[in-house]
């Protein structure tokens, strides 16, 4: 077997151990935005807000539900779509430019789609354990009101956080200057997402003008399937197979978007 042989057909086994080493640096960030955040988040509106609110804001299948069992699935989506913030932005562009990991991979028997294959699989590894640990908060929280079919919601915030992040790490793999393109697409991309995709209300509550935010966000359709599997969609609500084909089609979008990007920059 030729020395090239194993990083061809593993290459992007290796990038993503590479990928969760360099994580190791920020350990201590990723325990609290996996623990900690949501652990104060389910405090302050389980303990707090939701002791205020003595209407019901929401349906499901079988009438009223709690505002923590109502806004429990879109902390969790949220905590996914988070990190994708975070890993598929000034990372990516350290790989490129500032450390330029990228190019020394490239300069081994490891492709471009490895590469980008790689960092995506380290990236989905992390999305899945933080939205399972959020998860047995929120159960432990009484949160879920079947744990049984809830159990799938780590599974659809780590798509909706692929929904999200892989057109921006296509983004981002494009830019080879930083002139604030990222605080600009948390300011006025990420944060109107978090704020208005029927996170904290139902989206039918805003404004028509603003409900469109919520149709084309990621969030809000992962936040819908993962409100179905707790407590069931109420009359009236877009079928969970919408949601599901929106997001499958937005990640699909965005992987080969990514996939191009890189190998035309590492080729080209």
């Amino acid at each position: 077997m030729s020395a090239g042989a194993l990083p061809r057909r593993l290459g992007w086994w290796y990038v993503a151990e590479h990928t969760w080493r360099a994580m190791r640096a920020y350990a201590w960030t990723i325990v609290m935005e996996g623990i900690g955040q949501p652990l104060v988040y389910l405090l302050g509106i389980g303990l707090g807000l939701a002791a205020f609110i003595e209407v019901s804001v929401a349906d499901g299948a079988d009438g009223p539900v709690t505002y923590l069992q109502f806004v429990a699935p879109a902390l969790l989506a949220s905590s996914a779509v988070g990190i994708t913030m975070g890993e598929f932005t000034y990372v990516v562009m350290s790989g490129f430019k500032w450390r330029r990991l990228y190019w020394g991979m490239n300069a081994s028997p490891v492709q471009p789609q490895q590469i980008v294959g790689g960092i995506v699989f380290a990236v989905v590894v992390r999305m899945l354990l933080t939205t399972a640990a959020y998860y047995v908060l929120i159960v432990a929280f009484g949160a879920v009101v079947d744990p049984w079919t809830g159990a799938l919601m780590p599974l659809v915030g780590t798509l909706g956080g692929l929904a999200f992040g892989l057109p921006l790490l296509a983004y981002a793999a494009s830019i080879t200057e930083d002139k604030g393109q990222f605080a600009m697409v948390q300011r006025f991309v990420f944060t109107p997402l978090f704020l208005f995709s029927g996170t904290f209300y139902p989206l039918d509550t805003m404004p028509v003008w603003l409900q469109w935010i919520g149709w084309l966000s990621p969030l809000w359709h992962a936040t819908e399937i993962g409100r179905s599997l707790s407590y069931g969609s109420p009359p009236g609500a877009w079928p969970v197979g919408v949601h599901l084909a929106i997001l499958l089609v937005m990640a699909t979008t965005g992987w080969v978007l990514a996939r191009r990007v890189f190998v035309r920059r590492l080729r080209g």
